[in-house]
């Protein structure tokens, strides 16, 4: 079986479900904890949106809600389909880079953040947001919250500031891999439950077995799919912004070209 297709993605839910986890938005997580077994499915839209809308269809299909956060780009920022994800009952947050968009100007970061808050909540009372990781930038959009707080914006939660993973396992695919850590730049939580993954097939026999731990995030990307001509492509083009994207960390030629060709991609 293919790994990251919607195919596999279904099979993760459904050894979820048959495990007896709960499933829960991130936001109910920070408001409504519930006992036992349960799992945030988190959905962090950098792109492909419409990849986003059919793992949000499969959800709904299966009886779970996520959470999707979007950024403010236009790869992400889909009218159409942020609209049909909220009515399928997801939850919507922001994706917000505000402060690398700002360069560390913290007056034009925090008025770009409310601004674009106050746009996504004309599509949902959004209660939640995430930071974007911006590699490229040496500004770490967390920073935003040094002088201002969530709860100035009427926020519940942000995952990598409200959260204690030393008790919710936190499993992420940053990088087409579910062991990809290495090539994350701020993506990065450090857990202590000695689970290392590879495939998804090993995190559905480890819920089977009954070692997976009872609290969990799981940051699923939009890169999943069934159309082979993107997963092939899509592999092909993370196996080359991973390895570059190390190489770049030893380098200053290749980090400024690694920024160049990331700096060109969002702008097309």
């Amino acid at each position: 079986m293919r790994d990251f297709t919607l195919k596999t993605y279904k099979s993760l839910i459904v050894a979820f479900q048959e495990a007896g986890y709960q499933f829960q938005t991130f936001e109910e997580m920070m408001t409504v904890p519930v006992m036992g077994k349960s799992v945030v499915m988190r959905h962090d839209v950098d792109e492909k949106a419409w990849n986003a809308l059919k793992m949000a269809q499969l959800e709904n299909k299966l009886g779970i809600r996520a959470t999707y956060f979007f950024r403010i780009v236009k790869q992400s920022n889909v009218p159409e389909v942020i609209r049909q994800i909220v009515a399928l009952g997801h939850e919507v947050g922001y994706h917000y880079e505000d402060l690398a968009i700002a360069e560390g100007e913290d007056a034009l970061a925090i008025k770009s953040f409310e601004e674009n808050l106050d746009y996504f909540r004309g599509y949902y009372p959004v209660k939640s947001v995430c930071m974007h990781g911006s590699s490229t930038s040496k500004y770490d959009n967390r920073l935003l919250w040094k002088n201002h707080t969530l709860s100035d914006f009427g926020l519940v939660g942000e995952p990598y500031l409200s959260v204690d993973f030393d008790k919710v396992y936190y499993l992420t695919d940053t990088g087409y891999a579910w062991d990809g850590g290495k090539f994350a730049t701020r993506d990065v939580v450090v857990n202590d439950f000695g689970l290392i993954f590879h495939t998804t097939q090993q995190i559905v026999v480890c819920i089977q077995e009954g070692r997976f731990p009872e609290k969990a995030m799981v940051l699923a990307h939009t890169l999943w799919t069934d159309s082979f001509s993107q997963w092939m492509t899509l592999h092909l083009r993370e196996f080359l912004r991973n390895h570059l994207k190390l190489a770049a960390r030893n380098s200053r030629f290749l980090g400024k070209l690694y920024e160049n060709m990331v700096e060109m991609y969002w702008k097309k």
